[in-house]
């Protein structure tokens, strides 16, 4: 390593202002023992030489490191909005966020384990797909909370979204505007996935409509399959799983020449980026990411300082309406 590319050190920071390191310690930690001169004297020194203290060694030398680690998947834009929700609630409780992401070639676990490297004092992972038993493992040595996912066992906190409610509301806002075929198009074998659909078959039938459930995913490719099942006979709404799923399923109707709403009506899940683009505008049941990772990080920090056991906290989304829900063309509903 070079002499430009090595990191300044305290030492460096004492010859140049002609102190002792012990001083510039002094001064660096903001403690009582060196006068006014001497410590504008060293804090000059340390901004021409581009000194940052080590955060890392200082925590980890009084046995805390005040890190929250996250686990989330890097495929999902939704996740994204969750940690920039997160760094700022993390930030506000004095805490910092290590990140560790789930991909490809990049099992959950990895992830996880990684955080425990670093020191993380707790565990939020979002969406989870660790069985009960293996996520208690690690709750066994930190924290856990499952944000997104509910049914994690009873030693492990969980701040999830009430599926139920959002799928009553979007069935509602579909039936509202008179709509009487309304499919959802499912979330196959992703976290909620099946929450939502069996919350979708009690609503549809709640309002004596025929159920119609299609296999989905959470992609936009899962989206575009979804929609060349129904394209022979289109209902006239479709819930999809999550936004993603709506944008694939948007992307079919239009290669063929069919216009939302006028034609079929689209609502997605999440309100995610997706949702509010201007060419979109989709209509979509809000979780709140904001909420839903400020309430994940309250709850890691207050099993860290406080002892208690784990809970079950449940926000309840809302429905936002935008253009791709509208009422069947010339007040009719599809099929009639």
């Amino acid at each position: 390593m070079t002499e430009q590319q090595r990191r300044p050190t305290l030492v460096d920071v004492a010859q140049a202002a002609g102190v002792s390191r012990a001083l510039v310690s002094i001064v660096m930690r903001g403690v009582p023992g060196a006068s006014e001169s001497t410590r504008q004297k060293v804090l000059e020194a340390a901004r021409e030489l581009g000194y940052r203290p080590d955060s890392r060694a200082r925590l980890l030398r009084s046995s805390r490191t005040r890190l929250l680690g996250l686990s989330f998947f890097s495929s999902e834009a939704f996740h994204a909005e969750i940690v920039d929700a997160a760094y700022a609630e993390a930030a506000a409780c004095g805490y910092e966020i290590a990140l560790s992401a789930v991909g490809s070639g990049r099992p959950e676990a990895r992830a996880i384990e990684s955080l425990l490297d670093f020191g993380s004092e707790a565990l939020i992972m979002v969406s989870p797909t660790l069985s009960a038993p293996e996520l208690a493992g690690y709750a066994a040595n930190v924290p856990v909370v499952s944000l997104l996912r509910n049914d994690v066992g009873g030693l492990v906190d969980s701040v999830s979204s009430d599926d139920s409610a959002g799928i009553r509301l979007a069935v509602e806002h579909l039936a509202g505007l008179g709509h009487h075929t309304i499919v959802h198009v499912d979330g196959g074998a992703a976290v909620s996935a099946s929450q939502r659909r069996e919350a979708f078959r009690a609503e549809m039938e709640r309002h004596g409509l025929e159920v119609g459930i299609v296999a989905g995913g959470p992609t936009e490719e899962d989206g575009l399959n979804a929609f060349r099942s129904l394209r022979d006979n289109l209902p006239s709404a479709v819930l999809a799983f999550n936004d993603r799923c709506a944008l694939g399923l948007i992307e079919g109707l239009r290669a063929d020449g069919l216009k939302v709403p006028d034609d079929i009506s689209v609502l997605g899940y999440d309100d995610s980026q997706f949702a509010r683009l201007s060419y979109m505008q989709l209509s979509s049941v809000s979780q709140d990411a904001p909420l839903l990772a400020a309430t994940a990080v309250k709850r890691a920090v207050d099993r860290i300082e406080e002892p208690q056991g784990p809970a079950h906290i449940v926000r309840t989304p809302h429905l936002v309406v935008r253009t791709s829900t509208a009422a069947p063309r010339d007040g009719r509903s599809a099929g009639s």
